[in-house]
């Protein structure tokens, strides 16, 4: 009987063994999205659904608390303010909005609220960028209605003036048609002021209709609309122009002043008498101005009357005038003004030209003021006889608690 030969069994691979120690062969869905997670809820896909169109049809007020704040902490902050601005009121989504624009933030200059924060620095932003004639009003007119109600402080850091439109050369432009023109240029010139001084024209900074029909923004517009605005900070230059510098981009002309009828800091503007007395007419018995920053100007001793008749017809608190271009007449009218006013706190004439003579007239006055706390007559060229009627002040009057006078020339008092 013969045997059958029988092949040996297949030899079994070790898993632990070989080229192929420690991997094992995994089976891939097709589906790349596939996991093993589980359904979510019908309610979290609700949700889901609700975060996806929420600028279509915008449902959370009925939602519950809990998911209310599922909502609201996966709203994204590119939606558009017409749905937002009244309806969300939620601080970490506008907190998320202003991370995502201006980090870091720091929200405690804000009262601690992250929405005013946001429409502050977005009016801001806007009013900064803002050129006449070029940029549309409408982009800040429409945002009024929507940060009224938020915006208690605005400062703004750079005013922009309008394009000014390159001038092309005419035909016959030449070294050969230089003098005609210059000649006809100043006949021209001739019949325009004959013409000016006939009709009585007042020569203002506006040179004529065709031209910008602002010079910067005109917060006319605005300010009427801003019920809840406290303060307000304006700079009229433009900021970091570099090689391009021309003087008329720091400029605060006759017509912004006009249009300016409502103002709590205004600075570095180069506002002189005339300007200054426009301003300060318009701010007369004015309801809600407390403080008034006129510093780094040229306003002079008629500019500082203006200011001396509004401090006597306004509830100012604060009053500051550093660095300008004041001497004795003009310190004598504020100091007529700070006798009768029951309301200032704080006064600031720092670098001027007071003298003896506007330094007495201050000092007379906090003779019998018993509301000023601080005041500061740093650097005004100040002598002795100044220094004599400030000591008497320091000890008949009780309420001042702070006085400067660095920076003159006191000398010894006899």
């Amino acid at each position: 009987m013969s045997m059958t030969s029988i092949s040996p069994p297949v030899a079994r691979h070790s898993v632990s063994g070989g080229a192929h120690d420690g991997k094992l062969r995994r089976i891939i869905a097709e589906d790349p999205e596939w996991s093993l997670a589980l359904v979510p809820p019908l309610s979290q896909l609700c949700l889901q659904n609700i975060v996806k169109h929420f600028e279509e049809k915008q449902t959370i007020e009925d939602l519950l608390p809990a998911h209310r704040d599922y909502v609201l902490g996966r709203l994204p902050p590119s939606l558009p303010l017409h749905v937002t601005a009244n309806l969300i009121d939620d601080q970490g989504y506008w907190s998320r909005c202003c991370l995502q624009r201006w980090a870091p933030c720091d929200v405690s200059r804000y009262g601690g609220s992250w929405k005013r924060m946001f429409f502050e620095r977005h009016l801001e932003n806007l009013l900064e960028l803002f050129v006449p004639d070029a940029t549309p009003l409408q982009t800040i007119l429409e945002l009024v209605p929507l940060c009224r109600d938020y915006v208690r402080r605005l400062d703004v850091t750079q005013l922009l003036p309008p394009i000014k439109e390159p001038r092309v050369p005419g035909p016959g432009a030449g070294p050969g048609a230089g003098l005609a023109r210059q000649e006809q240029q100043g006949e021209e010139e001739e019949e325009e002021e004959e013409e000016e001084e006939e009709e009585g024209e007042d020569v203002s900074d506006v040179d004529s209709d065709a031209g910008p029909s602002m010079d910067h923004f005109d917060f006319g517009l605005l300010l009427d609309q801003l019920s809840h605005l406290e303060e307000l900070r304006l700079v009229y230059g433009v900021r970091g122009c570099g090689m391009n510098f021309e003087w008329n981009l720091f400029e605060f002309t006759l017509r912004d002043c006009e249009s300016l009828g409502r103002a709590l800091k205004l600075h570095q503007s180069k506002v002189e008498d005339e300007r200054c007395r426009i301003l300060a007419r318009h701010l007369l018995d004015h309801p809600s101005l407390l403080q008034l920053d006129l510093s780094h100007n040229l306003i002079g001793d008629r500019g500082a009357r203006a200011v001396g008749k509004l401090l006597t017809r306004s509830r100012l608190e604060g009053l500051d005038l550093y660095d300008n271009r004041i001497g004795g007449p003009g310190a004598r009218a504020l100091a007529h003004a700070l006798s009768r006013s029951n309301t200032l706190r704080t006064l600031n004439l720092r670098l001027n030209q007071l003298g003896d003579e506007g330094g007495r007239a201050v000092g007379q006055a906090l003779l019998t003021n018993r509301t000023l706390r601080r005041l500061h007559l740093g650097a005004n060229e100040m002598g002795g006889a100044t220094a004599a009627v400030l000591a008497q002040v320091l000890v008949q009057n009780d309420t001042l608690t702070s006085i400067n006078v660095s920076c003159n020339s006191l000398g010894a008092v006899s």
